[in-house]
Order: structure tokens, then sequence, then C-alpha cells
């Protein structure tokens, strides 16, 4: 069966964005936007919305505990998505209050009619939402990639969660930049990647970012 790609933005929304530490990664994001329909490889757009109302207990007590309040809240500035906007006939599904976008209401069975068997991630965070869905993705039997240049970490070194979804989904660590980033060739490696200098301790949470 011949592999089938699609490119998974997730949470490329301005609560999450508004660290101008992000934005080569998100302007990359952006890109890969642009490229992948280029290639005529499907986008699907992911996005989280935080009210109140969608929290679980458990979600609102480490709020409360933590002192977070909810970001990108259904209609406000937050939550609308930032440097890409889907074009006519791009899927986007919602995440309430949640991280793994299999949870979102049509995402899987969107996939399985599209026959898609790898996706392609970009957006943040690497080891927040990104990872939840690719975990989940794995055990569904989706090959992953991801673009690491187009994530971003917040609580862990990017290099660290990079090498972790590399060693336990088998995922193709890959960059923009590289020749073919839909396909899955080298699947496992981390494919024409570096990390860059201070990668091993540094995160987005480190710049003031949170989730």
């Amino acid at each position: 069966m011949p592999e089938r790609a699609a490119l998974v933005v997730i949470d490329l929304q301005n609560d999450f964005c508004a660290n101008a530490a992000l934005d080569t990664v998100t302007a990359n994001a952006a890109r890969a936007v642009d490229l992948a329909r280029a290639d005529g490889t499907e986008v699907v757009f992911v996005r989280f919305i935080g009210d109140l109302e969608h929290q679980g207990p458990s979600w609102r007590d480490r709020n409360r505990a933590l002192g977070k309040r909810p970001k990108c809240l259904a209609g406000s500035w937050g939550a609308r998505f930032h440097r890409v906007s889907p074009a006519p006939g791009e899927h986007v599904f919602t995440k309430l209050a949640c991280f793994d976008a299999f949870l979102s209401a049509g995402f899987e069975q969107h996939l399985s009619r599209r026959g898609v068997t790898r996706l392609v991630f970009a957006g943040l965070y690497t080891d927040v939402c990104v990872d939840s869905t690719a975990r989940t993705a794995f055990q569904k039997g989706y090959h992953v990639t991801v673009l690491a240049d187009c994530t971003a970490s917040l609580h862990l070194p990017d290099a660290e969660i990079l090498r972790f979804m590399a060693v336990l989904y088998g995922a193709r660590i890959t960059t923009l930049d590289h020749p073919d980033p839909w396909s899955g060739l080298r699947a496992g490696r981390e494919d024409g990647w570096v990390a860059p200098t201070g990668a091993e301790s540094t995160g987005a949470e480190s710049m003031g970012a949170s989730a």
C-alpha cells in the first residue's frame, strides 16, 4: 500500500505563539504549510480551546494549584491561528481542553477516510500536544515524522524529546529543508537534524512560555 502523508499543524495559535523566542519556529511552520500545499500533501489543522466549561476536574485543579489562566478561549484573539490560515477545503479539528488531537471529534475518522498513513508534525509544543498526538498515532499504526525546525518544546530540552520520539515511536526526525520531508525515508533516525547549541538545556518554558 503506497504511503500517504498529511501535515498536521498543532496549536499554532496566538496565545501559544506570543513569545518572540518562537518567531523562527512559527515562521518555519507557516512555510511548511506552503510547501506541503505546493507538494500536494494534505494539510490538517488542530487547534486548542481551553474554556473552563471544557476543562475536566483534574485540569481545573492543576490550573488552580499552579495559578494558570485558561488559554485560547473560544472566539478570542488568543485562539486564532498564528501566521497560518486554513485554505478552502482544508480541515480544522478542535481539542477541548486536552492535548491529544485524536480526542478531537472527527480527526481519526478523517485520516482514515483519506487513507493517511504518515503524520508529519509541525506546531506547539513538541513535548506536550505534539508528543501526545504522535504517541497515539504510533499506537494506532500511523508512521510519525516530526519537523524539528517547525516545533519547539515547552518543559523538556528539544533534543531530548525529539530523540525520545525517534526511539519510542520510530519517528523520523527531519527538517523542512530536507529534499523530501513528507516521505518515510530513514524513519526512526534523526534525518538531517542536529541539535542546536544549548538545546540540551533549554526549552520554551525557560523563555517564559506556558501552556
